[in-house]
């Protein structure tokens, strides 16, 4: 079929036709679904915030409902997508695969994002992200996010489909380029995730609409947590994938052992869904072996090979910024960063949150003992803020700083808001994260809407200290959607009244790399094996505060053993 190449003058990038629109729009509806999610968020905040308590019971889960299904899901993925075709066909420099198909994906993820929406604002759908059965959402629900699915399931498809067209028209010299291989990890991951999700939700759209008597709650919780926990390890290999991006682009850094990341990207793919069952660990229908199999062994291969990008990433940063001079002491490579390009700030504060902050408590609640005294807890969605918040989203608004001149043709307007708002939006949800975790700790409620226990028979008097971080709850929860919200403010208001810029030149066929460009850093093999006597520091220091934290917390269990 017969398309078009636009090579950006700026990058050296290359756009396909239909590529290059298919990233547009579903980056643009990404951000309109981020915009909702940002609404319901603040209205979630201010209602645990217990000094204001917005909203009555029945429309806090509405709305809770809404930001989960809105921000875990269809933000992520309408961005995923754009992400996999990027990280094919414009970085392997070859058409898409089947556009149409392409387009089909979209408008069915576009309808059942919208489908979903209207469920849950009809008032009849109020089963949060989880939707665990017996609660029963309207069948319309269902439909809606297994439309979704499929939608995805067809742009994982085109994207595998599109690395055969490459590798046909030979488009790119020996293996993959490293970031490519990292957004294959996650369309492998989306693949098993998509298929854990048909297997359960097919059958529970049935039981809604009455052509199925019943379905057993503890299957649908192990499947759906297929579903559940596996969407997010999608969101771990894509990051991680623009993290690589980001350092390739700014500094021309490559990983300090290239099969080495390519190797934690596998272990990704063969170990990442096992974690799901730390979600399991309070029900009593698995076994002890299997709870302890997967959370004990299983995930921490997983864990290893975040720490092995958490390593690789900053290294292959000090390795380049050495090569350029920056040699006086441990730090200076840091000190000399870039940390006025947002590409690059916004990038380092989501490696050090998701890594410090998302990491640590994510190997605590993963143990199965300590588990017992965070399950359910404000605890758990502190750590998911860490991961998916200030991980995924904040990675993928620093590379937007990249893409808007480059795909949409268009000047970031009020450069000096662009230079804060990832300061602004991943320090206050970093600290947000913090303070919900404090809570949890402290045994704060996961999702009852009112701590307080208002009206009560019997009331649980809260220490000061739970309030307090509740309290700080609602001023960094308000802090970071203002910072969310700047983002979308600064990309939409680029793309209507930012500077037209030269999209460049337009040919028939594919063109060779511009050396000496981002797009030829962006696909560089081999490895840099210069010495990061700094990365090795903050490696250490990870570890330290990896290992005071979790015996803290088995001093905290140590208290609760005296009650058997």
């Amino acid at each position: 079929m017969a398309t078009t190449y636009r090579t950006c003058p700026i990058s050296g990038l290359q756009f396909e036709d239909q590529a290059e629109k298919l990233m547009r729009w579903n980056a643009v509806v990404g951000v309109l679904w981020l915009l909702v999610g940002g609404i319901t968020a603040l209205l979630v905040i201010l209602t645990r915030w217990p000094a204001i308590k917005l909203l009555p019971a029945d429309q806090f889960y509405l709305i809770l409902t809404a930001h989960g299904i809105d921000m875990l899901i269809l933000w992520i993925l309408f961005f995923e997508m754009a992400v996999l075709y990027f990280a094919s066909s414009t970085l392997l420099r070859c058409r898409l695969a089947a556009p149409k198909i392409a387009w089909l994906g979209f408008w069915l993820m576009v309808v059942g994002g919208i489908m979903a929406n209207i469920a849950i604002f009809q008032g009849e759908s109020s089963v949060m992200f989880t939707s665990y059965v017996p609660m029963q959402a309207a069948p319309h629900f269902y439909l809606g996010i297994i439309l979704v699915a499929v939608g995805a399931l067809l742009g994982v498809a085109i994207f595998f489909g599109t690395l055969v067209v490459a590798k046909r028209d030979k488009t790119y010299q020996g293996s993959l380029p490293l970031v490519t291989f990292g957004a294959l990890t996650a369309a492998i991951i989306a693949t098993f995730t998509i298929l854990a999700g048909a297997g359960i939700l097919l059958p529970t759209f049935l039981w809604s609409v009455g052509l199925i008597k019943e379905i057993d709650a503890q299957l649908y919780r192990m499947v759906w947590w297929g579903l559940g926990h596996s969407s997010q390890q999608i969101n771990v290999a894509a990051h991680v994938a623009v993290w690589y991006l980001t350092a390739a682009v700014i500094f021309g850094a490559k990983p300090l052992s290239e099969k080495v990341s390519r190797f934690a990207f596998l272990l990704y793919i063969l170990f990442l869904q096992l974690a799901s069952a730390h979600h399991l660990l309070s029900d009593p229908g698995m076994s002890a072996e299997w709870k302890v199999l997967n959370t004990s062994y299983f995930m921490y291969f997983a864990v290893m090979a975040s720490m092995i990008h958490g390593f690789t990433v900053p290294g292959a940063i000090e390795a380049a910024q050495r090569r350029k001079g920056y040699t006086n002491g441990l730090f200076e490579w840091l000190r000399k960063a870039p940390w006025g390009n947002p590409v690059f700030s916004g990038m380092f504060i989501s490696l050090v949150s998701f890594g410090f902050l998302g990491g640590i408590s994510g190997v605590v609640l993963g143990t199965e003992q300590i588990n017992m005294l965070m399950h359910n807890t404000f605890y758990v969605p502190g750590h998911f803020h860490t991961t998916v918040v200030t991980g995924t989203t904040l990675a993928f608004m620093a590379i937007t700083y990249l893409l808007v001149p480059v795909l949409f043709r268009r000047e970031m307007i009020l450069p000096k808001l662009c230079q804060i708002q990832p300061y602004l939006f991943g320090i206050s949800m970093s600290v947000l994260g913090l303070v919900m975790m404090g809570a949890g700790t402290l045994g704060v409620s996961r999702r009852h809407w009112d701590m307080a226990f208002s009206g009560a028979p019997f009331q649980y008097e809260w220490p000061g200290a739970a309030y307090l971080m509740m309290g700080l709850t609602g001023i960094f929860g308000v802090l970071a959607v203002i910072g969310g919200g700047l983002w979308i403010l600064l990309v939409v208001g680029s793309l209507l009244f930012g500077k037209k810029l030269d999209g460049g030149k337009v040919s028939d066929r594919p063109t060779p790399i511009p050396g000496n460009t981002q797009a030829a850093s962006a696909v560089a093999h081999g490895s840099d094996h210069v010495g990061v006597p700094g990365t090795v520091v903050l490696a250490l220091l990870l570890f330290v505060c990896f290992v005071l934290y979790y015996f803290v917390n088995w001093k905290y269990l140590s208290e609760v053993w005296l009650l058997s």
